[in-house]
């Protein structure tokens, strides 16, 4: 009996040993896990965690808790993108003619990646692009008070199609990303009229996405003195610019390492072809199917589909794509589309 009694109690003993060795690991992973992935050797890792923290001002926390600024600008400068001008010596655009004018035919497809799944969309006629805007966005004052989902402005201006579309800061009680889409930054035109601009100086040049009254996608750098003078119609604020007259814009210190600089995360984006042909394009992320994509990603995206100029829009939990009275992509926030200022979008024919 009293051998039964200690070998029970060794028994017990020994399983108090195993969970306690298993809280203790679980504890020194918990403890040791971000240093040996952010001072480790795990470069590619590393790079990705870190720029998908750095895209979501919610989740900046997890590399800043960390690392210094310093080092999380070191890590993130793994994608460069370079500045390429649109030169208007021959006119706007000189290497896009707009062949198809009064083409109301609107091409859909899905698109798969090692680790993201998107949406692209091909509008034959570019003066069919429109900037929307919330209708809650200015009070009396004209001062910003509300935004609106992407869907409801998209249906408020009877559109066929619409992505989420310019700059902005959003803050509630003084917490940043809680708010209600209620502060564009830079500027919002749409037919020919400025809806919101805080740019003081005309001449400076912003990143914008802007087209022209006769359907020519302005990206990167342009002052609003330029867009007067090219006749731009409908504007937003947003970049970097992805291609230029052709040209991509992102590099890489590494090829085979291309989850640097902008992180994985929700991306959307506009091109246009030489043939004047928009593309609308959204890539779903943070989700177990789709976790996202780089900027280079995107780039070749766009670049595969034909697009000579190119530019990023705003990403992240925003990025939403609406397709024939219904959303067709899955945003990243847990409540679903995400109140914003203004949209790009495909006005109805």
């Amino acid at each position: 009996m009293k051998k039964r009694k200690n070998g029970k109690k060794k028994k017990i003993s020994t399983s108090k040993l195993v969970i306690l060795f298993i809280v203790f690991e679980l504890i020194f992973t918990t403890a040791t896990g971000p240093y040996m992935l952010y001072y480790g050797p795990f470069k590619k890792a590393k790079t990705t965690v870190v720029g998908a923290a750095m895209t979501t001002l919610t989740l900046q926390w997890l590399a800043k808790a960390f690392l210094s600024d310093a080092k999380i600008n070191e890590i993130m400068k793994g994608q460069t993108v370079a500045v390429i001008a649109q030169e208007k010596s021959d006119g706007v655009n000189a290497g896009v003619k707009v062949e198809n004018k009064n083409d109301n035919n609107i091409e859909r497809y899905e698109i798969k990646g090692n680790k993201y799944k998107g949406y692209v969309l091909i509008i034959k006629d570019p003066t069919r692009i429109r900037v929307g805007y919330s209708s809650k966005l200015l009070n009396e004052g004209n001062v910003p008070k509300e935004g609106e989902r992407t869907s409801e402005i998209a249906k408020a201006n009877n559109a066929i199609a619409a992505v989420n579309g310019g700059a902005f800061v959003d803050e509630a009680a003084g917490a940043q990303w809680a708010g209600t889409g209620a502060k564009p930054t830079g500027i919002i035109i749409t037919d020919a009229k400025e809806i919101f601009n805080d740019i003081k100086n005309e001449n400076a040049k912003t990143d914008v996405v802007a087209i022209t009254k006769d359907g020519k996608l302005l990206v990167g750098g342009h002052s609003i003195k330029e867009m007067k003078e090219r006749g731009v119609t409908e504007a937003v604020s947003f970049g970097p610019a992805f291609i230029v007259n052709g040209k991509k814009t992102i590099t890489s210190d590494d090829d085979n390492d291309n989850n640097g600089g902008s992180g994985i995360a929700p991306r959307t984006a506009i091109g246009q072809r030489s043939d004047g042909a928009i593309i609308l394009l959204v890539i779903d992320g943070r989700q177990l199917k789709s976790m996202g994509a780089d900027y280079k990603e995107v780039q070749d995206v766009l670049y595969e589909y034909g697009a000579v100029n190119a530019s990023n829009l705003d990403g992240g939990s925003s990025s939403t794509m609406f397709y024939d009275d219904e959303v067709i992509s899955n945003p990243s926030d847990s409540y679903g589309e995400r109140s914003i200022p203004s949209i790009i979008y495909v006005e109805s024919r």
